[in-house]
């Protein structure tokens, strides 16, 4: 199984460092969902839920908002919350 490195850091330290099957950002225009081998990019983020799975267990972090990069199976994401 392909897995993602998620790396969500906010002004106050790392909030999440985890090995994840797929991750759900909240976008400018609607949530879109990362999954390993998605194409590289760099976007905004709003007021939303980012909501992972790892090891099965789907969690959730509300956000203010944020910026998000996707390269590489690595997802890195700063946040205000």
């Amino acid at each position: 199984m392909y897995l993602i490195k998620l790396h969500i850091l906010s002004p106050e330290g790392t909030l999440v460092q985890a090995e994840v099957s797929l991750v759900t950002l909240p976008g400018m225009l609607a949530p879109f969902t990362v999954l390993p081998g998605h194409a590289a990019l760099v976007t905004a983020l709003v007021a939303g839920d980012i909501r992972y799975v790892a090891d099965g267990k789907e969690e959730r972090l509300p956000i203010r908002e944020g910026f998000a990069e996707v390269r590489n199976n690595q997802v890195n994401v700063c946040v205000e919350l």
